[in-house]
């Protein structure tokens, strides 16, 4: 089993534990944050998502030893950490711990409004791009009858013979005003 430092909080690595799924060990996080580790596991334990992901893994602690520590996937530690209230953290974790929530509401803002401006802005690319096509398969219909009416004209002259262009020659042309 292989571990892999993810944060640094206050000097405690937040490690990741690389088996078969990512797994967090929540102890370290709730120590460095100074927040009751108990009510954390009892809290994540109770909560409907992260209840059935908390399995207890072999992990050696800071000190050397392996221990069995309350884990929970990586993909899910952030959404947990965002649930921490900041009025329940010591004073020197707090301001750590508003700031990260900040980052997660701007996150989500971010994450569901950047989408609906990615559909707008491709809404207009699309009406945009289908005048465009609009404009230019008239423009080709046009230029098609073009080129049809002068390959007509060249064929034409290729197939003229010198009498039909000395007879054409004799005609009198006039011009008679529409």
């Amino acid at each position: 089993m292989k571990t892999k430092t993810v944060a640094r909080i206050k000097d405690v690595s937040i490690m990741l534990i690389d088996d078969a799924e990512k797994l967090v060990p929540i102890k370290p996080i709730c120590q460095a944050l100074e927040v009751n580790y108990s009510s954390q596991l009892e809290k994540i334990k109770s909560d409907e998502i992260l209840g059935s992901t908390v399995p207890l893994r072999g992990i050696v602690a800071a000190d050397g030893k392996e221990r069995e520590m309350a884990c929970i996937p990586f993909k899910l530690v952030f959404g947990w950490l965002f649930t921490i209230n900041p009025k329940n953290v010591k004073a020197e974790a707090k301001e750590q711990i508003i700031k990260y929530r900040l980052e997660c509401y701007n996150a989500l803002f971010n994450y569901f409004t950047d989408q609906g401006e990615f559909l707008e802005q491709k809404q207009k690319a699309l009406e945009k791009q289908l005048e465009e096509v609009e404009r230019l398969r008239v423009d080709y219909s046009d230029q098609k009858k073009l080129l049809n009416e002068a390959r007509k004209t060249l064929n034409d002259i290729k197939e003229m013979t010198f009498e039909e262009w000395q007879m054409d020659k004799r005609q009198l042309a006039l011009d008679f005003p529409n």
